[in-house]
């Protein structure tokens, strides 16, 4: 009897094979344990790696450390191969491996090739080309023959052209008798090659060597030349970095000069040595007339010295100090030589800080000058209305002076009465620059009073005060049938329509205004029509009129072009709208009614967008 007991029915068991292929244990056994390391490449494709360079696969095998048969393509596809009886390695790869050891290294050289020429490109002097012309201009490094000369660039055609120049400037010194060579950055090198033309030279009167690179070296090629050279008359050095040391060789040269009359030695970096290596030089000099030492850095002891000079020189007539360090200290030492002194005839002290101290001294001694002081320019030196009280007492006491500037001070309108005062008893000052004073209408008001009984003031400068149009109106209150005013200069006072009103009315009765300068004063399109109204009137004083600044558009410029159509017999040759608000139209209809004006009286008219 069969037992009734079932047994569950079983899945088949898969028949064991072994591998057919040895690596197959080597390959399940890779997933039970970590892969190894790979080997370290070779120095060459790091080298590759590290500049970003690709290396072919075959130059890679070709540079695996590994042993034969056993290569990144895996082992199932090379045993098929050899399964196949084809060979482990195609032939393709074979190849490569056999020309890489010579490929990569070549490619390597390549690149680095490339990079080196790339760096040495942007650093070696070349040509770039003009984008505006066409033409190649010089870059790059610029190149000097000598230590404070610029006679060439890097180039050979730039040389030649140098000395092509340098023989022309030559020439020009051997027969001209004015020669302007400023800028033209020939430095030291340049300067001994021109000097000698002037040893002999007879007709060369006028040289201008300003701004050219000369130093202290370059100065010493006049050595021998200045001496014995009669027919120079100015010397022009300016913008020279000459340096002390330059001043005193050019003194020492200097001294025994008998032609030139008129120095200049603006921003040639000396200070207060400098300063007295001049001064020994005017004390033995007799033919210096003019001498120009603005822009430099001399401070009172530099002062001190030119006051000594002063007090031993009879033949200075004009003498420059503006933008130097004198301060009061430095006024007062100057006072001293001033006095001293009969044939200074022009002092320029604009910009020295001297302040209330240092003008009281330097007044109360042009008071007592023997001498006919014409030209004073104490301008932006820190005076105030209480440092105005010599001032005006020097003005009233005058007798010589023709021109007077108190630019850029802070006078106020307490000053501006004092100067108005003083004014009245003065004779002699056809010319006074009151810009930048803080005046308002009180001290305009004062002046403008002063002007109906003065007959010798011609030219009144009040730009830069904040007059407004009260200040403007009592100004031509008076000017319409006053006073000898022909230059009014009153930008930047912000004297709005409504002074431009007061202006247009004064020009209908004025007779003797030839230019008017109303810069930056907000006039606009409105302002601009006042004054276009004011020429329909007959007025043939008025030669020139400045309107810059003034934002004016084109409805300002239609009007001021009927105008100038209109009245055909209009003086004014000279029409400044620069700066302003003007599109095509408004400059077309300005440049038609010039136009037209030409054509009908045959009058030329200057207007300037």
């Amino acid at each position: 009897m069969e037992s009734s007991l079932l047994l569950p029915s079983l899945r088949p068991l898969r028949p064991f094979l072994p591998p057919p292929f040895p690596t197959a244990r080597r390959r399940h056994a890779s997933f039970r344990a970590k892969p190894p390391a790979p080997p370290p490449l070779p120095p060459l494709a790091r080298f590759a790696r590290r500049l970003g360079v690709a290396v072919p696969r075959a130059a890679r095998e070709a540079f695996d450390d590994r042993p034969p048969g056993v290569a990144r393509g895996g082992a199932h596809r090379r045993d098929y191969r050899e399964a196949q009886g084809e060979p482990a390695v195609p032939p393709a790869a074979a190849a490569a491996r056999a020309v890489a050891p010579y490929v990569v290294p070549a490619g390597t050289v390549l690149v680095l090739s490339f990079v080196i020429w790339k760096v040495v490109r942007n650093i070696l002097p070349g040509k770039k080309k003009d984008q505006n012309s066409g033409e190649s201009a010089p870059s790059g490094i610029m190149w000097s023959f000598a230590a404070g000369s610029n006679l060439a660039t890097s180039t050979l055609s730039a040389e030649k052209e140098s000395r092509k120049n340098l023989n022309k400037f030559y020439k020009e010194l051997r027969t001209l008798k004015t020669v302007n060579m400023a800028g033209r950055q020939f430095g030291d090198e340049g300067l001994f090659f021109l000097a000698e033309s002037l040893a002999y030279n007879k007709s060369a009167e006028e040289v201008d060597f300003s701004g050219n690179g000369i130093t202290a070296v370059g100065i010493e090629a006049f050595d021998g030349i200045l001496q014995i050279n009669t027919a120079l008359k100015t010397l022009n050095l300016s913008g020279n970095d000459i340096g002390d040391e330059g001043a005193k060789c050019l003194s020492d040269i200097l001294i025994e000069n008998v032609g030139i009359q008129k120095l200049l030695l603006n921003s040639i970096n000396i200070g207060d040595e400098g300063a007295k290596a001049i001064s020994n030089m005017l004390k033995k000099n007799k033919s210096i007339r003019i001498l120009q030492l603005s822009n430099n850095t001399i401070e009172y002891s530099g002062f001190a010295s030119i006051a000594e000079a002063l007090l031993e020189n009879n033949s200075i007539r004009s003498l420059y100090l503006n933008g130097n360090y004198g301060g009061p200290l430095g006024a007062c030492s100057l006072a001293q030589g001033v006095l001293g002194n009969k044939s200074l005839r022009e002092i320029h002290l604009h910009g020295n800080g001297i302040g209330n101290e240092g003008i009281r001294e330097l007044m109360s001694s042009l008071c007592a000058h023997k001498g006919k002081i014409a030209v004073v320019d104490i301008g932006n030196n820190n005076i105030n209305s209480e440092g105005l009280r010599p001032v005006a007492e020097f003005i009233k006491k005058t007798k010589s002076s023709l021109w007077f500037s108190l630019y850029m001070n802070d006078i106020s309108d307490e000053g501006a009465e004092k100067v108005a005062e003083a004014l009245k008893d003065n004779k002699t000052i056809s010319t006074i620059d009151l810009g930048g004073n803080n005046i308002h209408s009180k001290g305009v008001s004062a002046i403008a009073e002063t002007l109906k009984d003065n007959t010798v003031l011609t030219t009144l400068d009040l730009s830069y005060n904040p007059i407004g149009s009260d200040g403007v109106k009592a100004l031509c209150d008076v000017l319409k049938f006053h006073g000898k005013i022909q230059t009014l200069k009153l930008g930047w006072c912000q004297i709005g329509v409504q002074g431009a009103e007061f202006i247009a009315d004064c020009l209908k009765y004025n007779t003797t205004l030839s230019t008017l300068d109303l810069r930056a004063n907000g006039l606009g399109d409105d302002g601009a029509i006042c004054l276009a109204r004011s020429f329909k009137i007959i007025n043939e004083s008025l030669t020139s009129l400045d309107l810059g600044f003034n934002e004016i558009r084109d409805d300002g410029a239609f009007a001021l072009a009927q105008a100038l159509k209109a009245n055909e017999d209009l003086a004014v040759t000279s029409l400044n709208l620069a700066n302003n608000f003007f599109t095509k139209f408004g400059q077309v209809a300005l440049s038609e009614a010039r136009d037209h004006v030409y054509e009908m009286s045959e009058r030329e008219i200057d207007i300037y967008f």
